[in-house]
């Protein structure tokens, strides 16, 4: 697979590429014909600090964040944009005024959570949800159920790569917009006209990799 990766430069920072890999791939909501990289961004250092900058410019001032959820194995680019965000003037309103970066967890019957130990920097805290990458809406729109059940308030919504603009009427803002990527289509899972001409499924992806069939 790694033969066939295309690298794509993000418009906003050339330091910024992911690399994708064309072929028949399925993720937890859809059938995709691209599988989208994101591990250099999420994994080193210097990828992880220009990602932060760029999503960092997209929030004003007014904004209030309490606290950064991460989703995907974002986590390294979360306490960059925490740093990125603190340093551009965004409010905290928690206690010890400074930004949260947690990640929630999935018990056994696969319902998103978050434990004990991190509920506190849920509740009446001002959440800024950060994914790796969204391709129906469908991962963001539960992450934000299980927020708001905990007692969180959705003030943004960033990704790497997004192919929807909107989820539960909140702007889902993104490095990289399907645009950005050469023919990038997503199906629901009965409408998969690769699935119809019997084109094998190559992987199961999501935002932390992929696993060959």
């Amino acid at each position: 697979m790694e033969s066939r990766a295309i690298k794509i430069y993000a418009p906003m920072n050339k330091k910024l590429a992911l690399k994708v890999m064309p072929g028949h791939f399925a993720t937890s909501n859809s059938h995709i014909n691209l599988y989208i990289d994101l591990t250099t961004m999420k994994t080193r250092q210097s990828e992880a600090i220009e990602a932060a900058k760029v999503i960092g410019k997209q929030y004003v001032t007014s904004t209030v964040v309490d606290t950064i959820v991460c989703l995907d194995g974002c986590d390294i680019i979360g306490a960059y944009l925490a740093q990125e965000l603190s340093s551009a003037g965004i409010m905290s309103m928690n206690a010890h005024q400074t930004i949260y970066i947690v990640s929630p967890v999935y018990n056994t019957n696969g319902q998103m959570v978050f434990r004990e130990n991190n509920q506190s920097a849920i509740f009446g805290k001002h959440i800024l949800l950060l994914v790796g990458s969204a391709t129906t809406g469908d991962t963001i729109r539960k992450s934000i159920e299980c927020i708001k059940y905990y007692g969180g308030m959705i003030e943004g919504i960033s990704a790497i790569f997004s192919a929807v603009s909107k989820v539960d009427n909140i702007p889902v803002y993104s490095i990289f917009k399907p645009k950005d990527l050469p023919d990038y289509v997503s199906y629901h899972v009965g409408e998969c006209p690769m699935c119809k001409e019997n084109r094998k499924l190559e992987a199961i992806v999501n935002g932390y990799g992929y696993t060959k069939m």
